[in-house]
């Protein structure tokens, strides 16, 4: 018998004993919980601040490219259709087109606000600005 349980002792002492580590796990994953939202909520905002960089950009281009193949007269109203017509909804409402010409170029500028978390509901009080420019189209 003094044998066998000189054979057994070492096995026995790695055994950890019953309800010592339970629930661990549990505990440290509730303690992260807070800061992995956190993380989330921080990595989406900067998800739809690059989106509203996107955007803003995207208008710019649109509304140059409408404003060169106007009329004159009517340049800045075909820019500022042109540079509203692409943007989501939750971003068209406080959109700001403008669109120059000075020297036979044309400039449009879009200002676009930062939604906070979901678009349509809150804006940051940053605005994100959008420039594009083009040479303007001669007819004969």
């Amino acid at each position: 018998m003094n044998a066998l349980r000189r054979r057994l002792r070492p096995r026995l002492r790695n055994v950890r004993p019953a309800g010592g580590d339970a629930g661990q796990v549990t505990i440290e994953f509730l303690g992260m919980t807070p800061v992995i939202i956190a993380t989330l909520v921080v990595l989406w905002q900067l998800v739809l601040v690059g989106y509203t960089y996107t955007l803003a950009g995207n208008a710019a281009d649109e509304a140059v490219r409408a404003a060169t193949a106007a009329d004159r007269g009517a340049r800045q109203g075909a820019c500022q259709e042109a540079g509203r017509d692409k943007l989501p909804g939750a971003w068209e409402g406080g959109a700001e087109v403008s669109c120059d010409t000075a020297g036979g170029y044309v400039t449009a500028d879009v200002r676009i606000e930062v939604p906070i978390l979901f678009p349509g509901t809150v804006s940051f009080p940053f605005t994100v600005h959008g420039h594009a420019g083009a040479v303007e189209e001669e007819t004969d």
